[in-house]
């Protein structure tokens, strides 16, 4: 494994251990739940929203190493961010997990989350790296259908 693949799994194996921002938020105006019925994920992401901006952000639930790291690198992601970018951030987000293999990650657009291009080289993965995304997805658009990885 190389240097950077190595240290791309010790980001993931930090955030599953000691995941940021996880527990409930009392104070949510939004929020969603997330399932992905092929590995038993699920969770529930939490959202203060005031102005157009995710002033707090916060998740619940279960899964396995890459589906609560995704979750945990991505409420530091946005916390702070106004919507429209956060929608936008799905948008680079997904197109980062679902980009063919032989091509380029700019490691510049997503920053941190970038150590999550390695799912793509296991496509039942990606929907555990895009559970807590999708998630977010619904809870601030108000979906109050559970969240899908589709």
């Amino acid at each position: 494994m190389s240097d950077l693949s190595d240290l791309y799994q010790e980001v993931i194996l930090d955030h599953n251990r000691r995941p940021r921002n996880f527990g409930p938020l009392p104070a949510a105006n939004r929020h969603a739940f997330g399932h992905n019925p092929l590995c038993g994920d699920q969770l529930t992401v939490f959202l203060q929203v005031e102005d157009d901006v995710i002033r707090d952000i916060r998740f619940e639930g279960s899964g396995c190493a890459i589906s609560k790291a995704s979750a945990s690198l991505m409420t530091d992601a946005v916390k702070g961010r106004g919507l429209v970018e956060t929608l936008s951030m799905f948008d680079q987000f997904h197109a980062m997990v679902t980009t063919p293999l032989d091509r380029q990650v700019d490691p510049d657009v997503l920053g941190k989350l970038t150590v999550l291009a390695g799912v793509r080289e296991f496509p039942v993965r990606i929907k555990c790296a895009s559970l807590a995304w999708h998630t977010l997805k619904a809870a601030i658009t108000g979906s109050q259908l559970p969240a899908k990885t589709e």
